[in-house]
C-alpha cells in the first residue's frame, strides 16, 4: 500500500470535519443565544409582575414623549384626569374568551380619547363591549361626562402583522391598538396625542359597559424549547459525523 493510499481516507475527513464544525458553531450560537433571550424573558416577567403591584404614577406628558422606552414602559400602573370625548371612540375588535367580568366573547375594546387637564390627549381602552353593543348610543349611561379621573395600565402601541387585517375607518374597525393612527382618524394633532394607551382598571362603569379591568399580562416564553432544539440538532451532528468518520476509517482496513 502505497504512502498515498494510506493519506486518503483522512484528506476525505478535510473537508467533511470543516463544515462540521462551522454548523457545530452555528447551531451552539444560536442555542446560546436563545438561552440568553430565556434569561431576559423571565427577567422581564418578573419586572412586570412586580410593576403590577406598584402605586399608580402620572400618565407620562408630552414632554416625556421623545425619550419615553414604552416597551420598558409597558404595563406600567398610571392615572391621569381629564374629560372624554365620547364621540371619537374608537372600537378595537377582539375575542375575549377568558373574561374577568361577567361579559366574554366576540366584540370589542373602546378605546376614549380623553383630553386632560393638560390638554394633550391619550386613548383610554375603557373595556370590552359584546358585538351587539358596539354602536355607543345602546350603552348611554357608560358614557361618562364631566371631568374623570383614570387608573390603569399603560400600553405600549401594536405594530400590526403583514397579514392582519386593515382598519375599517368607516364601520370605525380596528385590529390593531394604534393610538397615532385613533387620532390621525378623528383629526387630532399627532404631537398632542400620546404615544401609548391607557387599559382602564376594573372600576365598574354606569350600566356595566364597557367592562374595563380586562388587560391580558401574558408573554410569549417558546426559548427553552428552541434552546433544547438547537442545543440537541448540534449533539445530533456530532453523531452523524461520528458514524461518518467511522465508515471513512473503516474502510480504510
Amino acid at each position: 500500500m502505497t504512502q498515498s493510499s494510506r493519506r486518503s481516507p483522512i484528506r476525505k475527513l478535510v473537508w467533511p470535519t470543516i463544515a462540521t464544525l462551522i454548523a457545530f458553531a452555528i447551531l451552539c450560537s444560536l442555542g446560546t443565544w436563545q438561552l440568553r433571550r430565556m434569561t431576559w424573558k423571565e427577567a422581564l416577567i418578573a419586572q412586570v409582575d412586580s410593576r403590577l403591584k406598584d402605586a399608580p404614577v402620572a400618565a407620562p406628558g408630552p414632554d416625556m414623549w421623545k425619550t419615553l422606552d414604552l416597551a420598558e414602559a409597558d404595563y406600567t400602573p398610571v392615572t391621569v384626569s381629564g374629560s372624554f370625548l365620547n364621540d371619537a371612540e374608537a372600537h378595537f375588535y377582539s375575542a375575549l374568551m377568558q373574561p374577568r367580568g361577567p361579559i366574554g366573547g366576540v366584540g370589542w375594546f373602546v378605546f376614549t380619547p380623553l383630553r386632560t387637564d393638560d390638554g394633550w390627549i391619550v386613548y383610554v381602552n375603557r373595556g370590552f363591549v359584546p358585538d351587539a353593543m358596539k354602536d355607543a348610543s345602546k350603552r348611554a349611561a357608560g358614557q361618562l361626562p364631566g371631568r374623570v379621573t383614570v387608573t390603569g395600565l399603560l400600553r405600549r402601541p401594536e405594530n400590526p402583522g403583514q397579514f392582519q387585517a386593515s382598519p375599517n375607518l368607516v364601520t370605525n374597525q380596528w385590529f390593531a391598538r394604534e393610538p397615532a393612527r385613533f387620532g390621525a382618524a378623528s383629526g387630532f394633532p399627532a404631537d398632542q396625542v400620546a404615544p401609548y394607551s391607557i387599559d382602564a382598571d376594573a372600576t365598574p362603569n354606569p350600566g356595566g359597559l364597557p367592562q374595563g379591568g380586562e388587560t391580558t399580562v401574558s408573554f410569549s416564553n417558546n426559548h427553552l424549547q428552541y434552546v433544547v432544539t438547537w442545543f440537541g440538532l448540534a449533539l445530533a451532528l456530532l453523531g452523524v459525523y461520528g458514524v461518518f468518520v467511522y465508515g471513512v476509517l473503516k474502510r480504510k482496513d
